[in-house]
């Protein structure tokens, strides 16, 4: 299984690739950057490819957001909180939150439908976009890239003592879900009125 999974990346890596960055791709990128020390994988084309398909993905979200409205509508419905959450920053922060948002766990969808669903100016967005999605392809790429050796030691030791592994990553995914929630919760309500104001 293991050795099907990695001929399948060498073999469609770019493709795979995109297809990843158009979605919440961090872990394709990182999967790019390891193959890209391993000689599987040109540096500067994953980061092309990468970047490509970032901002494809999130032009597609904003255009969901400024001319579907029914099913925007219906998608915000089942991820109120992170609705909440996104116009929050969206009004805290204002363009900055989308050169970040592809940092930001879960919202990476929500923010650019919501920013479709304002009166934001979408030349304006697309460029923020595009600056974002190869800064976000290449810090990722490169960063996995450099670390490649330290990381393929890191992975190989967790797949020998997973029993010691398995627990750690159970911790830390639990804080990183509980923050999230915690964070967003109190927000609900002043995000919610902002919401809408927007008609959301």
């Amino acid at each position: 299984m293991e050795e099907a999974l990695i001929r399948l990346l060498t073999e469609h890596g770019y493709p795979i690739l995109f297809i990843w960055s158009m979605m919440e791709g961090e872990i394709g990128l990182v999967m790019a950057g390891l193959l890209a020390h391993t000689g599987h994988m040109n540096v500067a084309i994953a980061i092309f490819v990468a970047g490509v398909g970032g901002f494809l993905g999130d032009q597609f979200w904003f255009y969901i957001g400024r001319y579907n409205k029914k099913y925007t509508l219906e998608y915000f419905r089942s991820h109120r909180r992170k609705v909440a959450l996104a116009h929050l920053l969206l009004r805290k922060y204002g363009w900055p939150i989308i050169f970040v948002q592809r940092y930001l766990y879960g919202l990476r969808t929500i923010i650019p439908m919501a920013i479709g669903t304002t009166r934001y100016d979408k030349k304006k967005f697309a460029f923020i976009n595009l600056i974002s999605a190869f800064v976000w392809a290449a810090i990722t790429i490169l960063l996995t890239y450099f670390l490649g050796e330290v990381i393929l030691k890191a992975l190989h030791y967790m797949k020998a003592h997973w029993y010691f592994a398995a627990p750690f990553v159970v911790v830390i995914l639990g804080a990183f879900y509980y923050y999230i929630n915690k964070f967003s919760k109190p927000k609900q309500k002043i995000s919610r009125e902002h919401a809408d104001e927007n008609n959301i």
